[in-house]
């Protein structure tokens, strides 16, 4: 069963552009992911509307497969997301799906 954590967003004004560079399925945390097993894609999901909330969907074979990702690329997650913060803007994590 697919494991599948779901993230909203709003970037900050004029960033989108980096956001969307950053955060789609070849941005740079597509490239940290790409480097733990079971982690099967990542998919952005862009607003209809101006100013609205963007979606990530992180794709991983299962469960136990994100938990070690964790696990061993622990430090360079967090530091990603320090070093992206400017960028994401407001971030809410919606929760962990099973698909």
């Amino acid at each position: 069963m697919t494991h599948v954590r779901v993230w909203k967003f709003r970037p900050a004004e004029g960033r989108e552009r980096e956001f969307e560079q950053a955060y789609s399925g070849n941005g740079v945390w597509s490239r940290l992911f790409e480097q733990a097993l079971g982690y099967q894609g990542t998919v952005l999901l862009r607003p209809c509307e101006r100013g609205g909330w963007w979606l990530t969907l992180d794709r991983w074979d299962g469960l136990a497969n994100f938990e070690a990702f964790e696990d061993q690329f622990g430090v360079e997650y967090r530091g990603l997301d320090a070093e992206l913060e400017g960028v994401a803007g407001e971030e809410v994590f919606l929760g962990a799906f099973e698909e």
